[in-house]
């Protein structure tokens, strides 16, 4: 296979050509023009107010609009302020000196022997100023300044999408705009590719996925937006995430890590992803599970662990699936069903609060979740209610199937299993736990002490997606081990993704677990729910896509 040119990469147009040129001519004016740092900060009367990593435009912005509002607010839109309260504002504003960096988020407005142009952290935007006579640019090499004519060059060449440090003082302009009068600028980094347009951002779902860099630049640079930003939607992953995080670590619960490559592929029926150990000559799998390392560390005395991590299924994508996912799963000893139903409810309001800024309802398209509540019905009881009531004996609407209704305690699993797939979980709108599964699809599940033929099971369903799955665990080696003989036979009978025998849990089981609840939740499907996005690959950043293909290899 050829290795392409760093030309075929970054195609040859006019404007990365033009961008070229820019790069080669700040080179000869700056030196190096990928200098390895910038020193950003807030300093008033010498001391140090902000400092490094926390002098991000956006918290310089935080810093500075109060003391700017105090003076100058809520003007009406295209009104300028009055030159006493301009002055005013400025007088206590241009006391702070600060050294910020970022991207140009506009192409530099030049207007005569002074320019205009807004930098971006990829949250917030800050107004700089740079005039002639008042600012020189830094070389990267040595310690010195260039000439006022030759800064003013080197602005010129910079473009929209650079990176560029600036040194100066706050003030505000005269339409009362927060900004930075430039006193020094250094060059960072030159964007070689031009940025996206500000008003469309990049449309095309899959170049979006596929760039999920330029994607973030895109979003960051739009001027306006319908719902999240790209950047907004996973910062409220990150915020979802830490939110369970810190509602299990506050509940006792150890965060472990258990083998992402396993001897064997168990935990949950799935395809799994395989490859070879060279050193040790053996088979490996992608994990499609940590459950049954989590409840081997349950045998060895952890009473509370979870973990937090991908799973890999070798299996077809589609909006609610993708082959890599992360999972949080955690169990409990000495709980059951009903109260891992009950703490995960909890931990699910409370992490949504905290990801959605206090809101306990969301909007997923043309629907309303309510975190507030959470339904718990009966799988029985589910079919019944969406799939038999109305249903004639050949499954259209119409008349009931009275030989459905009547039996319906005794219909065959298979059958409730495909009502429930194809009638009910597209009903499923709000947070809805489906209780009472039949044991013989439940392999690693309690049987209910009431009725042997329900496992002590639940799944959680939200807008008609399995959102989390756990049960009563299994804690008998010997009806674990007939569990997964059946298991096998399943596997022999054509299914590839039915469980095998794993000897070692059997061998884990039989030194003693005591009983405990588990639970497994789909952290991708939640936050699809969280940010109204309907693809899987919208909510994780670097999805898998097909390869691109070059041009000679099409």
């Amino acid at each position: 296979m050829s290795v392409p040119e760093f030309n075929e990469i970054v195609e040859s147009n006019d404007q990365t050509e033009a961008r070229r040129y820019h790069l080669e001519s700040l080179r000869e004016l700056v030196g190096n023009v990928y200098p390895n740092k910038f020193d950003r900060g807030v300093i008033q009367d010498g001391i140090t107010i902000i400092s490094n990593q926390k002098a991000t435009i956006t918290n310089v912005v935080e810093f500075a609009r109060p003391i700017k509002d105090k003076h100058i607010s809520d003007l009406p839109e295209g009104e300028k302020p009055l030159d006493e309260q301009r002055d005013a504002a400025n007088a206590e504003l241009n006391g702070y000196h600060v050294r910020i960096a970022g991207r140009l988020a506009v192409p530099p407005r030049v207007m005569g022997k002074a320019a205009f142009v807004h930098l971006s952290d990829g949250v917030s935007r800050l107004q700089i100023y740079a005039r002639k006579e008042d600012f020189t640019v830094l070389k990267n090499t040595g310690d010195s300044r260039l000439s006022t004519l030759d800064s003013w060059t080197a602005f010129g060449l910079f473009d929209h999408g650079d990176f560029i440090g600036v040194e100066g003082f706050l003030f505000v302009t005269k339409t009362g705009e927060l900004s930075v009068h430039v006193e020094t600028i250094r060059f960072l980094a030159k964007a070689m590719f031009p940025m996206p347009d500000k008003m469309h951002g990049i449309a095309d779902p899959e170049l979006q996925r596929r760039f999920r860099y330029a994607d973030l630049i895109a979003s960051s640079l739009q001027v306006e937006h319908d719902g999240l930003t790209t950047r907004e939607v996973f910062e409220r992953r990150a915020k979802l995430i830490s939110g369970m995080r810190r509602f299990l670590d506050d509940a006792g619960y150890n965060e472990v890590e258990t083998p992402m490559l396993t001897p064997k592929a168990t935990g949950a029926a799935a395809k799994p992803f395989a490859t070879h150990h060279n050193a040790l000559d053996i088979p490996l799998y992608a994990r499609v599970a940590p459950e049954l390392y989590l409840k081997r560390l349950t045998v060895g005395g952890f009473e509370k662990v979870y973990e937090l991590n991908r799973n890999f299924r070798n299996e077809g994508l589609s909006m609610k699936h993708n082959p890599e996912f992360t999972m949080l799963e955690f169990y409990c000893a000495y709980m059951d069903v009903n109260g891992m139903m009950d703490f995960s409810e909890a931990m699910i309001k409370e992490s949504v609060q905290k990801a959605t800024g206090g809101s306990l309802q969301v909007k997923y398209g043309e629907n309303e979740i309510d975190f507030s509540k959470f339904e718990r019905i009966s799988m029985m009881d589910a079919v019944e209610k969406y799939a038999l009531e109305g249903r004639n004996p050949h499954g259209n609407e119409g008349a009931s199937s009275s030989s459905e209704k009547d039996q319906n305690d005794t219909l065959p699993t298979g059958r409730v299993s495909a009502l429930f797939e194809e009638y009910v979980e597209s009903k499923l709108i709000q947070p809805t736990f489906i209780i009472d599964y039949p044991k013989s699809i439940s392999p690693l599940s309690k049987a209910s002490p009431e009725n042997p033929n329900i496992a002590e099971r639940f799944e959680l369903f939200i807008n008609g997606m399995e959102c989390a799955n756990g049960f009563s665990e299994l804690n008998d080696p010997q009806e674990q081990y007939e569990r997964f003989v059946d298991q096998m036979k399943e596997r022999e009978g054509g299914d590839e993704e039915a469980m095998v025998m794993d000897e070692d849990y059997i061998r884990a089981l039989s030194y003693g677990m005591p009983p405990a609840a588990g639970i497994g939740i789909g952290i991708d499907r939640l936050v699809m729910l969280l940010t109204n996005r309907h693809s899987i690959r919208d909510v994780i950043l670097f999805p898998h896509m097909r390869p691109e293909r070059r041009e000679d290899e099409k």
